[in-house]
This record gives structure tokens, sequence and C-alpha cells, in this order.
């Protein structure tokens, strides 16, 4: 509500009104990068910059160009909006930012480590709730172990005072964290502080499978990221403790979803899409090579969503490489193999990344449509063993493997 007790946004039912015309909007879901900056130095971290950084906060949109983007994808049916960062509430713009995108009547995703929550933004989304929770990462149920983790040695008490400064105010959240050489020992602590916390049975996510830096500057700090990855055993390990129904659940996904992809690069959602601090469109936040970013200073978003994108999506995979083996694997759409962690790892779209394959591998394995050792792209006889997968009654035995969203930090 504005000040005067009126209604800023008026709820339209998503078939009237001529909101999506000819059916799904062509963007139901942006991601909007507020700035690449942040306030911890997180040691997996594929996105930030110092907090500090002058040259950066120079480039990025400021809040005329950030409404207009909002603006635009409003008009284009866009019903979510995802805020993320770096730390977006960095941004000393972000009050406006936030209240800009709820009159527009956009639900909102922010993503956030909560040490910038203050008592008055708290009150603000208690007032104006954002229709979605808010997404804390915690690194580190202890000073020392956060510490460690973010680089920031007030991360800890910034991070409780934000979160409790939510939980005040009754505006709904969820935790996540990461396993990290620091945090590795804390997950039990961690899901039974969620649970209390934040009155969710659903046990927090936990990152383990990092991407490198998707702007591709710093092979130091990608080596490093490199070593903190799970191997794909310690994975299963970790996925089994959110329960056997996790396999029935992989099992379910393997069935519907099994077969080769071709030359088929993007198998990512068709209707969203994301904007990064300096106002280029990309189809995801990891996605930075040049031939898949459009820069909306020199075009609108209209233009970027329904003309650009969708040649970006009809891009074929030339390389061999990945014709021979992701172009014939029937797990294609359990790995997470895709154009943006080609970049990350090659500075291509298309060059297989090998610990992805293995994940791929290991899961496929505990669900019983692998060998050990046998390649996917090799089997020809993958459609009655997922048939026999599909047949397979939804029991809980196994390891309780998970396949990992894209959801970015």
């Amino acid at each position: 509500m504005t000040a005067a007790g009126k209604a800023f946004a008026r709820k339209v039912a998503s078939g009237r009104a001529g909101l999506w015309k000819g059916g799904r909007p062509r963007l139901a879901r942006l991601d909007l990068e507020l700035t690449e900056r942040c306030n911890n130095d997180c040691l997996h971290c594929s996105v930030n910059l110092p907090a500090g950084d002058a040259e950066a906060r120079r480039r990025e949109l400021d809040t005329a160009g950030v409404r207009a983007v909002l603006e635009a994808a409003a008009g284009l049916g866009c019903l979510s909006v995802r805020f993320t960062g770096g730390e977006p509430l960095l941004r000393e713009d972000f009050e406006t930012i936030y209240l800009d995108a709820r009159r527009l009547g956009l639900r909102v995703r922010l993503f956030t480590n909560a040490a910038l929550v203050t008592p008055r933004l708290a009150a603000l989304l208690e007032r104006t709730p954002p229709l979605e929770r808010v997404e804390v990462s915690v690194y580190g149920m202890t000073m020392a172990s956060a510490a460690a983790a973010t680089r920031n040695a007030g991360s800890y008490d910034a991070s409780r005072r934000g979160i409790g400064l939510l939980a005040a105010h009754g505006v709904p959240f969820a935790v996540k964290g990461a396993v990290l050489p620091p945090t590795k020992d804390e997950t039990d602590r961690l899901e039974a502080w969620a649970k209390e916390v934040t009155g969710l049975d659903e046990p927090p996510s936990h990152a383990a499978l990092f991407d490198l830096r998707s702007r591709r500057d710093d092979k130091a700090k990608n080596e490093r990221i490199r070593r903190f990855r799970l191997s794909a055993a310690e994975y299963l390990r970790l996925a089994a403790r959110r329960g056997g129904g996790r396999i029935a659940e992989l099992r379910r996904f393997v069935a519907r979803f099994a077969g080769p992809a071709g030359d088929r690069l993007f198998m990512c959602l068709a209707d969203s899409a994301a904007v990064d601090a300096y106002g280029r469109f990309q189809v995801c936040l990891s996605l930075r090579h040049p031939r898949t970013v459009y820069d909306l200073n020199r075009g609108s978003l209209e233009a970027a969503v329904k003309e650009f994108l969708p040649e970006v999506r009809e891009m074929r995979a030339t390389d061999p490489a990945y014709l021979e083996r992701c172009g014939r694997c029937f797990l294609k759409a359990l790995c997470l193999q895709c154009p943006a962690k080609s970049w990350a790892e090659h500075g291509t779209l298309e060059t297989p990344v090998e610990y992805f394959c293995g994940i791929a591998h290991a899961e496929a394995a505990s669900v019983g449509v692998l060998e050990p050792g046998e390649k996917a792209w090799t089997v020809e006889d993958w459609p009655a063993r997922v048939g026999r997968l599909a047949a397979k009654p939804n029991t809980s035995e196994g390891s309780g493997a998970a396949a990992a969203a894209c959801e970015g930090e």
C-alpha cells in the first residue's frame, strides 16, 4: 500500500486483460544482477568484486536504468524478478528498486547474505512483501568458520543480525549453505538451525558443484574453486542426506527427460533471461560469451527477448568432441553441462566439462541406468533401460542422489 492507503498494484488474472497474448509470456522470469560487488569475499564465489570497487560501481545501471529494465520486463509479461549480485543490498537505491518492482506487480526473489539488512529494510519487506522467500546464503555456523569461508571477520555477526531482523518482522526466508573446508563438518548443525529459524521442514540446499569465474578473470581463484569441488562419491553422500525419496524423484526425472540432445546447445527454460549489473542482456548470468550478450544500452529489452534471444537459443554445436559425447548422451537433461559451464571452464560454448560429466554418470549409476565405468554416449539400448527404470516402484533404496539446479549463489 502507498502512504495514502491506496494499492500501488492491481491484481489481474493471468488469462485476462491481454497479459499473455498468444499463450505464455515471452519473458516469465528475469534475473537482475544489481551489482557484482560484495561485502564478503567467499572462497568459492564465481562472481564477486570488492565492495569498494569504484569502477564497477560507476558502470552499474543507475536507478532509472534499472527501472526501465523492470518496466520493459513487465510489459513483456514478466511475473517474477530475482535480485542478485554480488550483494544486491550494497545498492544505496535498493529500496527504490524494490518498490519499483513491486509497483509493477512483480514477485521478487532476493538473494542476499543478510549482513546489510537494516530495521528499515526489514520493516519495508514486512509492509510490502516480496511474495517469494528471501534466500539467505549462510557460510559458517561459528564466527571462526564464517570468517574463514567469507574472508570477512565480521560476517557472522552481521549476517545473524540481519536474519534476526527478517525473523522479527515476519519476513519469510530460507537459508542455504556451501560445503567448504571451513564448513564441511557443520552440515548437521546448519540443517537443525535452519529448521529452527525458518520454520521450514525442507532442509537447506548446500552448494558443492561450484562454478568457475564467469568473467574468466582470475586463474588462481579458479584453481582454488576446483579444489573445493566435491568428488562424485562425496556429492552422492551429500545428496543422500535428503532421504531415499530423492532416488524416486531422480528416477522419475530420468525416465521423463532422458534422451540425446543432438547438436542442440541450450536446454534451459525458454521464458527466462538475465540482465547483468551493466545493462547487458544474457541467457543467464553465468554466460558472458560475446556471442550470447546483447547490450541494452544500444537496444531495447523487447528486441533482446523477441529477436536476439531466439537466435541464441537456436545455436547449434559444431565441436566434434561435443557431438560425439554430449550430443549422443541420453543423460543430457540430467547433466549440468551447458554453454555457461563451457564458457567458464574453457572460453567456448560447447567444450565438454569433465567434472559435470562425472557427476551425471555417478547419479545415473546410482539409479541403475548405467554400469560403473560405462559411458552414456556409448549405450545403444538406453530406451529399454529408461523404460525399465520407469517401471520400477518408487522405493527408497539407493544412495539418494540428487540432480542439482542452476540457481546461482
